[in-house]
This record gives structure tokens, C-alpha cells and sequence, in this order.
């Protein structure tokens, strides 16, 4: 075992006592509430202009809706049917902007949808408009598809349904990941970030305006607390935003519309997929099919859901409308409750519509667009918007930051300056893995990018399965500040849901490592093995003696 040199933002958050101190050591230009990617992206822009900047959590880095989406960067090609031209152009310049930045979390796949002759010719129209749009290059423009030409791409199609089809360029990505990036990065520049510690009260000033918060330490048998003095304060609490609004004046009405989707996971034996289907569910809504190493993942629903869960339920009818989906789609044995490895669900905070619930809109319906609201005290709240677009998203806010500021900030150079784990050649690195950890590099470096390298050369045996999940969970907890085994298990080591074994022999070895990094009892071990066991139990509750 090889220990690596301290990486480039490394966080390390076990010296809890210290973590704190920092907070209330220092008065900072502008504190963030909030690490999912909105957060993140935040505080890395503001941190690389110059800005003192604190990030402030109340569960992990991309707990909340930021790992629970498609994982996909993509140009929201269905959003030119609904007329919003300017977000499917910042898109589709946004994927090319991360492909740049984080090369490893910009996996180039192919999307196949299949249709009729009619259908695919609409659709046609619309990714000739999305590519003028975004300047796609002409290698990675979409080609339309005969029957042959379909069935030779995904042979699990049911071949006597779809005449025609299209194929077209996406990313797929790991959400996580991409948040964990832009949370490392925003450290790397001098953010002071501290996960685990829910906001508990905004303060303000005598002036009126708002200057700082206080947070408590949320992690067992923890009781530390800090006061953050800070310039100004911004809300990107996700779907809790409206719970920090609060904070500030209970008045406020309610601006979010929260809608649920969920994602299922079979063994990729089980609906080989090639790369990603795109079908249609029952209400004519985009759903898919993605391959993602042993795995194939079903996704997703759009239902409009009441609270801001930390877990949202799963319902059996959401599981069933995407199995009668794949049942009309691919000609395989219909899938079946038996067949569901895990599932996922997040809540989407988007911008409730004229009317709130009285308006009639559908789920689908809703605006994908970010809108920033400014409380009495001047709290910047945002919510909405999409995955691939955060990070010019981010732009804005800080550009609204630094003139309220009046501070004299560097430019943006989030476009130009690569994510933690993003200066790598994927390939390449992949190659060098290659003869060391086989099939596993590709997926090392599709996680860490640059840093694969490390968690490879620090373990024990790389070939052996154990010792690279013991190498994994160390550089969670040395390098990118996992402090439950949660944090580690399903976002940094992403192995919760892709892989075929969730609960494998692994999570045991997952465990005993973080017992001894973070100098747990065998009591307080135990939780966090059963924390994560039920996590995963509660998701899949709908289907315990299901007849779907």
C-alpha cells in the first residue's frame, strides 16, 4: 500500500473541531447553503474569482436531488417543443463546456429511439434545430435508421413495432461525482466547506441585511456548532429551499413544485441494451433504457410529490409504467419485481406555476429554467434549472454576487479551468489501468478521472475486489470527505446502484475500513452498515410481495 500525496482540494472533515473553528474564525464574502451541484458550482466560480467563500451542508455533498438524476448531460432536446429556445442553447454549449472540464465525467453514448416512419421525421426536424443551436460537430450529428439499420444497433428491439429510428449523440455522467468535482475544486481555491451541519438560523444584522448563519454538527453523538459571519448568504438548498426561506421571513409564500422521479436497476443480462434506448411511456413522455456496466437502469418517472424527503417513497405504480414501457419496447420476457437489483429516487425543485396546485399543469410541464428570488434581507435563493446547465447557472449568481459585493473579482474561468480529476486523457489512463486492475479501469477512471491512478496504486492488491473497495473508501475519507458510510458506499464508490451485488460482502469490508479511519465502535460500525441496508430496503419496499 502506497499512500498519495495530498491531492489537489483534497477534504479531509475527520477533525470535526477544527472544521468548525474555521467557520467561526473567519468572515467570509459570501457563505453557501447547500452542496448539491447548484451549491457547488457556486462556490467553485466564487472561490476561483478571488471571493472568501464557506459551503455549508446539512447532509453530504449531492445527498439530495444531485444524485439522484438520469446522469445524463444532455441538450434538453424536448424543450425546443415547448419553445425555450435560449435553455436548449445553453445546454447544448454547456455539454461541450464539461466535456472540456471533466473529460471522465463526459462519457460520449449513443441514444437510439426507435418510432414510426412519421415520428422520427419530427424528430429529425428537432435535433437539426438543436444542433444549429449548439454548434454540434458534424461527426456527432444524428443519422436516421431503417429497420436493419435499428435492429443492428439494438438487437433487443421488438422489430416489428419500430420501421424507423434515430441515433444521436449524449453524455452520460456520474451526478455525484460531477458535484463532488466542483465541491473540490471550490476548496482547491480556498472555500472553507463543511458537510454534515444543517443551517439552523440565518443572522442578520443591525442594518437589516442578512450577515451569516448558524450551523450545528448533525452527525451521532456530535454536539458542535459554529457561527458563519458572512457578506452575504445564498439559498441553494434544492428542494429545501423554501424551508431556508423560511428562515428568513416565515411569510414568504411557497415558490417550489416538487416532482419525483424514479430510476430501476436490472442486471444488464437481463435487458442488454447496447447503450440508451429512448421510448415512450404510456403518457407519450420520454423514457430510457441506459446501459452502465453490469447494469442496465430504467428511468424515469415525473409525478408531483408533496415533501422534500430526504428518500422519496417509490411507488409500485411508478415501477410497473416503466416496466410496460421496456414490455412494448424490447422483445424480452416482461420485466418483473424479481428481476430489480435497487432503485433511486429524487425530488426535482422546480418553479411552481401562476395558480401553484390550482393550475392544472402536468409534472412535465413545468419550466426546467432557474429563477433567483432576493428575500427583506437580501438572501439569494435559486432554484430550478437543469444538471447540465449548473454551471453557467452558477455564472450568473456570482456575477450578481460581485456586483452587489462591490468587490473588484477576477473574471469567470470555470469554462476554461478543468474539474478536480479532469485534467486526465480518459483513454490513455484507461490503458495504463488496464493491465494492473483489468475490466475495472474503465471504471475507475470514469469515476476519479486522474486520480484513479491513486486509489489503484494505494491498495494492497488492486486485483483483488476487497482491496479495491478498502483503497476506494480511503480516499472518501482521506481526500473527498466522506464521514458516513452512506457517503461512501452510494456517492463516492457508486456502488449501491451499479453494481450487480448492492449489498455485497463488500459493504462489510466498506465499513470495517471507515470503523478505523474514523475511529468508530463496533456499535457505531454496525449503524452504519444497517443505515445503508435500509436505505436500500426501504427503496425496494414496494415490491415485497408485489404481483406488477
Amino acid at each position: 500500500m502506497t499512500p498519495a500525496p495530498t491531492a489537489p482540494g483534497a477534504l479531509d472533515q475527520r477533525d470535526r473541531h477544527a472544521a468548525f473553528a474555521r467557520l467561526e474564525a473567519d468572515t467570509f464574502d459570501v457563505v453557501v447553503i447547500g452542496a448539491g451541484i447548484t451549491g457547488a458550482g457556486v462556490a467553485r466560480d466564487a472561490a476561483q474569482r478571488g471571493l472568501r467563500v464557506a459551503l455549508v451542508e446539512a447532509r453530504d455533498v449531492a445527498s439530495g436531488t444531485s444524485s439522484r438524476s438520469s446522469k445524463m448531460i444532455h441538450g434538453g432536446l424536448r424543450y425546443l417543443a415547448q419553445g425555450d429556445v435560449a435553455l436548449v442553447r445553453e445546454a447544448a454549449t454547456e455539454r461541450q463546456v464539461l466535456r472540456r472540464i471533466a473529460p471522465h465525467l463526459t462519457q460520449l453514448s449513443p441514444f437510439v429511439m426507435p418510432g414510426s416512419r412519421r415520428g422520427i421525421a419530427t424528430m429529425r426536424a428537432g435535433l437539426t434545430a438543436f444542433e444549429r443551436l449548439g454548434k454540434v460537430p458534424r461527426s456527432e450529428r444524428h443519422r436516421t435508421l431503417d429497420a436493419d439499420e435499428l435492429l443492428a444497433l439494438e438487437p433487443t428491439l421488438a422489430s416489428e413495432e419500430f420501421p424507423a429510428g434515430v441515433v444521436y449523440p449524449e453524455f452520460l455522467t456520474n451526478d455525484a461525482r460531477l458535484t463532488l468535482a466542483n465541491v473540490r475544486s471550490a476548496a482547491a481555491a480556498g472555500a472553507a466547506v463543511l458537510t454534515h451541519a444543517p443551517v439552523t438560523r440565518i443572522l442578520v444584522g443591525t442594518n437589516g441585511r442578512a450577515a451569516g448563519v448558524e450551523v450545528r454538527g448533525a452527525l451521532p453523538e456530535e454536539d458542535l456548532g459554529a457561527v458563519v459571519r458572512a457578506r452575504s448568504v445564498v439559498n441553494a438548498a434544492g428542494p429545501w429551499v423554501d424551508a431556508v426561506r423560511a428562515m428568513e421571513d416565515r411569510a414568504r409564500p411557497a415558490r417550489l413544485a416538487l416532482t419525483k422521479g424514479i430510476h430501476v436497476v436490472v442486471a444488464h443480462s437481463r435487458l442488454p441494451v447496447r447503450d440508451t434506448v429512448i421510448t415512450l411511456g404510456a403518457d407519450r413522455r420520454p423514457v430510457f433504457a441506459v446501459h452502465s456496466g453490469p447494469v442496465t437502469y430504467l428511468g424515469t418517472t415525473d409525478t408531483f410529490y408533496a415533501r422534500p424527503d430526504e428518500w422519496p417513497q417509490i411507488d409500485g405504480d411508478d415501477v410497473q409504467y416503466l416496466f410496460d414501457a421496456m414490455a412494448r419496447t424490447f422483445a424480452i420476457e416482461p420485466l418483473a419485481p424479481r428481476d430489480v437489483l435497487s432503485m433511486w429516487a429524487g425530488v426535482r425543485p422546480l418553479i411552481a406555476p401562476e395558480g401553484g396546485a390550482d393550475s392544472g399543469a402536468k409534472p412535465s410541464e413545468l419550466s426546467r429554467r432557474d429563477e433567483v428570488w432576493v428575500g427583506p434581507s437580501g438572501v439569494i435563493s435559486v432554484a430550478g434549472g437543469k444538471l447540465t446547465a449548473y454551471r453557467s447557472m452558477a455564472e450568473r449568481i456570482v456575477d450578481r454576487l460581485v456586483a452587489d459585493l462591490g468587490t473588484g473579482a477576477t473574471r469567470c474561468r470555470t469554462a476554461d479551468v478543468p474539474l478536480t480529476g479532469g485534467d486526465v486523457d480518459v483513454a490513455a489512463a484507461v490503458d495504463r489501468l488496464d493491465a494492473t486492475v483489468g475490466s475495472e479501469a474503465h471504471r475507475l477512471v470514469q469515476l476519479w478521472g486522474a486520480e484513479a491512478a491513486a486509489i489503484v496504486a494505494d491498495a494492497d492488491d488492486p486485483r483483488d475486489p476487497t482491496a479495491l473497495i478498502a483503497s476506494e473508501v480511503r480516499h472518501a475519507v482521506r481526500t473527498e470527505g466522506a464521514l458516513r458510510l452512506e457517503d461512501a458506499w452510494i456517492r463516492r464508490c457508486a456502488r449501491a446502484w451499479f453494481t450487480l451485488e448492492p449489498l455485497g460482502a463488500g459493504l462489510d469490508v466498506a465499513g470495517t475500513e471507515m470503523a478505523e479511519l474514523l475511529g468508530w465502535s463496533p456499535e457505531r460500525r454496525t449503524a452504519e452498515i444497517a443505515a445503508v441496508e435500509r436505505i436500500h430496503h426501504d427503496s425496494m419496499a414496494c415490491l415485497t410481495g408485489a404481483t406488477l
